[in-house]
């Protein structure tokens, strides 16, 4: 069973990141400029109110958020949410908490690859997105196997390029728009075009969550962080934040750049996906264009190093509990990473992110999927709050801990609810799959008593 180390012995994990190194990990995961590739979809959805979107969704976010910091100070961890659903509501739920975060784990990073791949491809034709998406797992895995500092360290050199990239779109937007002046009304983000509709919204908040999906993989990091649940709590609270804030801004100003209505891009399916860049290019020019889709490329890859390390973490935790194999919990002793977990990751999303790489509706088909595992473990981290503080500590902190997460749970099943039934159908069997797993597991237990 891997330990927790603060000198970096063999065999455990070591105490050496801080709150900036955590936020790095959470930010890499999410992508600062992660609203590009839905911006389309979203305008579309909200009738133009793609801004509003942004807003709605950071709040409801923000009640997840709020929840794992709770836990990770009452359970300062590694295996996130699967360690918090086992102290709050037991070995099953927690075990059905970490087996459906995992599927979001897995599949998020083989998106962000696969993005990178398609980005890469486009810049460099020369050579296939299949062989772009291969190399960008292999630079990324070897990061992560070399040890958690140096790839945080890599990871703050690239996540500074996409927020300065990020900083340029915004001051030339700006430019663009005190010159010309905007394309739709200026309260038109937030308000809508042609009357703003709380159901259009709400549909398109569904989608947005994508977005922000990552952040939560900061409190995977509790047992190699220096502080440990109280430096996770306050990274998990800023990145989500931050997130939201530059989410709205940069949404804002390519929506009043926006030259076609929320009705040309609804009736347009096939632009929605490359709205934003053709807004960018439009509105200030090609060479805005080329350095956001290069930063996007490279951002993507880093993206997924960032959950590849998360998805390694998990597989540990749930193989040190003997819920997956207890290989997956080595620790190897000189860089202090769990070796076999990270590379079980690596094997699984390289395969999903090489097989969807492969085919014209690959990327369709994985970002369909990637956040009803993870809204699911988000229900049973509310959950987990309500059950830890309320019923066994009986605290009195009631706000905090028994309506918040109720309001999280009736969110994220509303979110759900608008999910595309491909979405649903890939959730229920996975969970499905679970629970074969830990029947398996409760009738090998009770056949060795």
């Amino acid at each position: 069973m891997g330990r927790v180390s603060d000198d970096g012995e063999s065999g455990g994990l070591r105490r050496s990141l801080r709150v900036r190194d955590l936020m790095v990990y959470g930010l890499l995961f999410i992508a600062p400029m992660a609203p590009v590739g839905v911006f389309g979809v979203l305008d579309a959805k909200s009738h133009g109110a793609v801004a509003a979107v942004y807003l709605v969704a950071t709040a409801a976010m923000g009640l997840t958020a709020v929840s794992y910091a709770e836990m990770v100070r009452a359970v300062p961890r590694t295996g996130s949410v699967f360690a918090y659903a086992r102290a709050g509501l037991g070995e099953g739920p927690g075990f059905v908490a970490g087996w459906m975060v995992l599927l979001d784990y897995l599949l998020i990073p083989a998106v962000a690859y696969l993005f990178s791949g398609i980005a890469l491809h486009s810049l460099v034709p020369g050579v296939s997105r299949w062989a772009w998406t291969v190399l960008a797992v292999l630079v990324t895995t070897v990061l992560n196997l070399v040890g958690v500092r140096l790839a945080a360290r890599v990871g703050f050199a690239v996540l500074a390029v996409e927020i300065a990239v990020l900083a340029v779109f915004v001051v030339a937007a700006t430019v663009v728009l005190a010159q010309d002046g905007a394309q739709r009304g200026w309260a038109t983000p937030f308000t809508a075009v042609g009357g703003f509709s709380p159901t259009a919204v709400i549909s398109a908040v569904s989608v947005a969550v994508l977005s922000y999906l990552g952040f939560d993989a900061i409190a995977t990091f509790v047992e190699e962080a220096v502080g440990a649940s109280a430096a996770v709590a306050r990274a998990v609270l800023w990145c989500l934040a931050l997130a939201g804030v530059l989410f709205v801004l940069q949404t804002y100003l390519a929506a009043v750049l926006e030259p076609d209505t929320p009705q040309q891009l609804a009736a347009d399916p096939a632009g929605q996906g490359s709205a934003f860049y053709d807004t960018v290019e439009t509105g200030v020019g090609h060479w805005l264009h080329v350095l956001v889709a290069a930063s996007k490329a490279v951002g993507a890859a880093f993206a997924a190093l960032a959950g590849q390390a998360a998805a390694g973490r998990l597989l540990f935790a749930m193989g040190r509990e003997g819920r997956l194999p207890r290989a997956l919990a080595v620790v190897e002793g000189r860089t202090a990473v769990p070796r076999r977990a990270l590379l079980t990751a690596a094997v699984i999303t390289l395969a999903a992110a090489g097989w969807a790489a492969s085919r014209d509706d690959g990327l369709d088909r994985l970002t369909s999927v990637v956040n009803v595992g993870a809204l699911t473990a988000f229900a049973l981290l509310h959950a987990s709050v309500i059950g830890w503080y309320t019923l066994q500590r009986h605290s009195p902190h009631r706000l905090r801990h028994l309506v918040v997460p109720l309001v999280g749970i009736a969110v994220i099943v509303a979110v759900l609810v608008e999910a595309s039934p491909t979405a649903q159908l890939v959730g229920m069997g996975w969970l499905a799959a679970g629970l074969l797993v830990l029947a398996f597991q409760g009738s090998a237990v009770g056949g060795r008593r």
